[in-house]
């Protein structure tokens, strides 16, 4: 199964009030529709892309349907118009790339159903196109190699790591997806000419990060903040947050470090809060982007609202 996550800003009227993500306040997305007492109007969920493209479908439905029936409803739930004039991010590629490890595949294998991964994702954007979505914001994948989840689930020859420590077989395959996945930007933007996709470039911001680290104010580059033991900070089976009993207490054994701040890495597979904002810092204004625009100019360009940023 294909994995992606996904995200749709439903604009509603407002401009973006600051370049920090956290000034934006924006929540992730509560459980889909089990209580409309949430609010739907921004956030991402990371399931699989079919069943997220499902949501969707059916979220448009509803909040139509449930609009009609007026009071909190109408106030809870995106107008029509709102899906034409939203941003949808893609965050595509990690857990795609990873799943093949995971059934030890070799990495000519693991390119090999890429073109499937990619078909998916095109398939997805169509369909959001064909519901009235008209703008995409397209992260590519990030350097898997400098994971420690990665480096420490399948170690590596010394010959096989880089400079800053990452392997480099893994992130030769994340960039080899990255350029298929921009070809398939590519071709998306010859079939769907009403759209105003922009691909940004994550994987040279993040690997910027991770390979210069104290430059930017951070250490430890590839070792994980939160985790427990072995090089990396990081253990399967006792992951971040991972409890045990000892004489009838239970105590954490896989607990933070002193200052996430200064980390890059939080539980050896996502980045901490700070390295998000750094990163995001580096986005914003389009210079990783292809075209080269910046957030707030992504959106559609014959929308008449101002985009509000979405948390990816």
């Amino acid at each position: 199964m294909k994995w992606v996550e996904i995200s749709a800003t439903l604009m509603q009227s407002g401009v973006l009030s600051g370049s920090r993500d956290d000034d934006l306040e924006l929540p992730y997305l509560s459980a889909y529709l089990d209580s409309v007492g949430s609010n739907f109007c921004h956030g991402h969920s990371p399931v699989s892309l079919d069943v997220q493209f499902l949501q969707f479908s059916l979220f448009q439905i509803r909040s139509k349907l449930f609009r009609q029936l007026g009071g909190v409803f109408k106030e809870l739930l995106p107008k029509e118009e709102y899906f034409s004039q939203a941003l949808y991010t893609f965050d595509i590629g990690q857990n795609d790339l990873s799943a093949g490890n995971k059934l030890n595949l070799a990495t000519e294998q693991v390119k090999a159903y890429i073109p499937d991964v990619l078909g998916q994702f095109s398939n997805v954007i169509k369909g959001v196109y064909g519901k009235g979505g008209r703008s995409f914001w397209i992260h590519n994948t990030g350097p898997l190699g400098c994971l420690p989840y990665m480096l420490d689930r399948y170690p590596m020859k010394p010959a096989q790591m880089d400079e800053f420590g990452c392997a480099k077989p893994f992130n030769e395959v994340a960039q080899y997806f990255n350029r298929k996945l921009k070809d398939t930007v590519e071709g998306l933007r010859e079939e769907l000419p009403e759209a105003a996709i922009t691909y940004v470039d994550v994987y040279a911001v993040k690997y910027t990060l991770i390979s210069h680290a104290q430059k930017y104010g951070f250490e430890h580059g590839v070792i994980a903040c939160c985790g427990h033991g072995g090089k990396y900070n990081f253990n399967n089976r006792k992951r971040c947050g991972a409890t045990k009993r000892v004489n009838g207490t239970e105590i954490v054994v896989a607990e933070s470090c002193k200052d996430p701040s200064v980390r890059i890495i939080w539980d050896g597979i996502h980045y901490t809060e700070a390295a998000n904002n750094w990163i995001f810092q580096q986005i914003v204004n389009g210079s990783f982007s292809d075209p080269p625009t910046s957030l707030n100019r992504a959106y559609y360009s014959n929308s008449s609202i101002h985009p509000l940023q979405l948390i990816h």
